[in-house]
């Protein structure tokens, strides 16, 4: 979402660094620049001059202009005021009180809103907690249907009630189910409208009111821009509102929404959504966020998302068959579903430092289709043949062509990938790092 943002902000830091020494003239010239890159992803007004107020007060102070290196001094400055914007500290759910915890998903029609209560189902039980799911929408006919169907699907408990019944004694009920089940965390999927009216003001407010509530989470379309705001601040001030969850922010909008989000109405924002997929729900970090936005990536957030989908036990197994110079092509396509798990190789690129500017000049696309079709290709081969590669002969390379589709030299190109790759690890475990690396650089020539 970021990616027009964060090369306008590069050549602006760009130019700083090509200047011996940074004066009065160049840090205005930049944040001039600065306020264009913002305000075109459309970053509220407001925000935009409080921002620039107080980059430009430290980056003018003599600590900048006598520095050593200057342009670094005047990035971090914008780094750190980036963070502040975004809202300084990681905002945690409240669990506190008596289970079951209860977390209260508003918003308009058409937010994702009972799409969000799934994912956030899934990432709680992956955190070792008992969620269940509740419909409170009453009036959108498909919404107690698809959210029991995403409820069995993530394998999460699911309020089941005769219909019809007003929403406060559904969630009361759902209380009562919350304990014979087991359940610690009950999210509800309350109604939307199209915009905002006191009707459904009254129902949520009637919740807060009469239920113990531990979050309100408020769920925004990132992609409606401005408006994204007016809508928060109007919930806030209707049910005092607890965080936000911004969607969609892996989509193309200008991003404007997510980063205003917080200054606009001093609500945090507690998690962000990546994909459609389920486990596409990530907690959002203010620093690692502005480091994203900066071109400085983000490996703590990219080793995150490897744990989540790679089992300790299995990451061991590995590492020892490497060691033993054991690994198969079995395990080349399963680290290939791995990764995939993790998300769209475009996505998982922008967590890491400098590859934003080489993003635009990759074919996705082809990258995407060639994984696909080495998958295709060890999925031919017999069970003998993937853990021992060296039978595989001219006739084997034809045969397994054939049932993968593919040409003899595709699979010749596979196979040389796979030898090499076992060759580099093999390096480290005779030679060392130093040899490893100039290895690795003879692979990508």
């Amino acid at each position: 979402m970021f990616d027009t943002l964060t090369d306008k902000l590069g050549q602006v830091f760009k130019k700083l660094r090509g200047h011996g020494r940074i004066t009065e003239s160049n840090i205005t010239e930049a944040l001039r620049e600065v306020r264009i890159a913002l305000l075109e992803a459309d970053v509220h007004l407001k925000v935009v001059k409080e921002f620039l107020e107080r980059v430009k007060e430290k980056a003018l102070g003599q600590e900048v202009l006598t520095s050593v290196t200057p342009a670094q001094q005047f990035i971090k400055i914008v780094a750190d005021e980036l963070v502040n914007v975004l809202g300084s500290y990681t905002s945690e759910l409240d669990f506190s009180g008596k289970p079951p915890a209860v977390i209260m998903l508003v918003g308009l029609q058409g937010s994702g809103k009972t799409t969000q209560a799934a994912k956030l189902a899934l990432f709680l039980r992956n955190k070792k907690r008992k969620p269940g799911l509740v419909c409170l929408d009453i009036y959108r006919p498909a919404a107690y249907d698809q959210l029991k169907k995403l409820s069995a699907q993530i394998s999460v408990p699911f309020f089941e009630y005769e219909k019809p019944k007003d929403p406060l004694n559904i969630a009361k009920e759902s209380l009562i189910f919350a304990d014979k089940v087991g359940v610690d965390t009950l999210i509800f999927d309350t109604a939307g409208r199209l915009h905002i009216d006191q009707e459904l003001m009254d129902e949520l407010k009637a919740l807060r009111n009469n239920i113990k509530i531990n979050e309100v989470l408020l769920v925004v379309d990132s992609m409606i821009g401005q408006e994204a705001l007016n809508v928060a601040e109007k919930f806030n001030q209707e049910v005092k509102l607890t965080g936000l969850i911004l969607t969609k922010l892996d989509g193309d909008a200008r991003g404007g929404a997510a980063l205003s989000a917080k200054s606009v109405t001093g609500v945090p924002i507690k998690f962000i959504g990546v994909g459609e997929k389920l486990n596409a729900l990530e907690v959002f970090h203010p620093h690692r966020m502005a480091s994203r936005i900066l071109g400085m990536g983000d490996i703590v957030s990219l080793v995150e998302k490897a744990q989540e989908v790679v089992e300790k036990e299995k990451a061991a197994e590995w590492q020892q068959k490497l060691k033993k110079g054991a690994f198969t092509l079995e395990d080349f396509r399963e680290q290939f579903k791995y990764v995939k798990k993790m998300g769209s190789f475009e996505n998982i690129m922008g967590f890491i430092p400098g590859m934003n500017k080489l993003k635009k000049e990759i074919d996705w696309d082809k990258i995407e289709k060639d994984f696909k079709r080495m998958n295709a290709i060890i999925d031919s081969m017999t069970v003998k043949e993937r853990r021992n590669p060296d039978i595989i002969n001219g006739s084997r390379k034809r045969r397994i062509a054939m049932g993968s589709g593919t040409t003899v030299q595709e699979v010749n190109m596979l196979l040389k990938n796979f030898f090499e790759a076992k060759r580099i690890f093999n390096q480290i475990k005779k030679k060392g790092e130093k040899n490893f690396l100039r290895g690795l650089g003879g692979l990508f020539k």
